[in-house]
């Protein structure tokens, strides 16, 4: 019985020690009438960015990139669109995935909301997020294993983007990133209500305290979220996704 004892303390020592699966924390919040819901991801989580399979056919949404996870035993835990896309769904602008480049810096032209400028770029690596405006970014050259540019930013260093009107009446629903001044947390939200940029942006700034955030897209925004036992589906397909994966046993 000793023995037993023992090789089960060790069977939970070893278990204890292992990587923890990466998982999202996702809630829904009201804000000034409007509903969202969040998930946040921290540093160290294993957060990536999809667009096509290993063979290059696009992914185009949360059902089919489950399938090609399923293959190397995982599946999604959170998920959102990130990132505005051309007709064909390439991205419009930077886009970085595990390290390589897929296309290029763009400065943006007047490309819808991607050209109401600045807009910017979601950069990451496993141990640190950063939401950079795009000019910023191109003098800095900062490394990025992930990265997805969009535009137009939310909050610039504590600011809301100078364009953004108090009395706006165009309204979707939206999806965006921000980020916390140490870098350590990135916070993904999706309006469950239709709310103009400054309603987006106010959000990020006064009730979440993120410094500086990107708006990623609007009215074809989507989320999976495991611990909402959510997963939108949608009759148009999507462009890159950002999100986290659990094991799948």
């Amino acid at each position: 019985m000793k023995l037993k004892a023992w090789h089960l303390f060790l069977i939970a020592l070893l278990v204890a020690l292992l990587p923890q699966a990466s998982q999202a924390a996702c809630r829904t919040m009201d804000y000034k009438g409007k509903g969202y819901a969040l998930c946040e991801v921290a540093a160290g989580d294993d957060l990536r960015l999809w667009h096509s399979d290993e063979n290059g056919n696009l992914l185009g949404g949360f059902a089919q990139l489950n399938k090609t996870l399923a293959k190397s035993g995982r599946k999604l835990d959170f998920a959102m669109n990130a990132g505005m896309f051309h007709s064909d769904r390439r991205p419009v602008g930077l886009y970085i995935e595990d390290g390589r480049q897929i296309t290029p810096l763009a400065d943006g032209g007047n490309f819808g909301n991607f050209g109401l400028k600045p807009n910017g770029v979601f950069c990451f690596d496993k141990d640190h997020f950063s939401v950079i405006e795009t000019g910023q970014f191109q003098r800095l050259g900062p490394a990025c294993r992930f990265a997805t540019q969009s535009g137009p930013m939310l909050v610039i260093n504590g600011k809301l983007h100078p364009r953004f009107l108090v009395d706006a009446t165009s309204r979707y629903i939206r999806n965006g990133v921000g980020v916390s001044e140490d870098g350590l947390r990135a916070v993904f939200v999706i309006s469950n209500d239709p709310v103009t940029f400054h309603e987006f942006g106010s959000l990020f700034r006064d009730k979440l305290k993120l410094p500086n955030a990107l708006y990623l897209d609007g009215n074809i925004s989507r989320l999976f979220a495991r611990d909402l036992g959510r997963a939108d589906g949608g009759f148009l397909p999507l462009g890159p996704i950002v999100g986290t994966t659990i094991p799948d046993p």
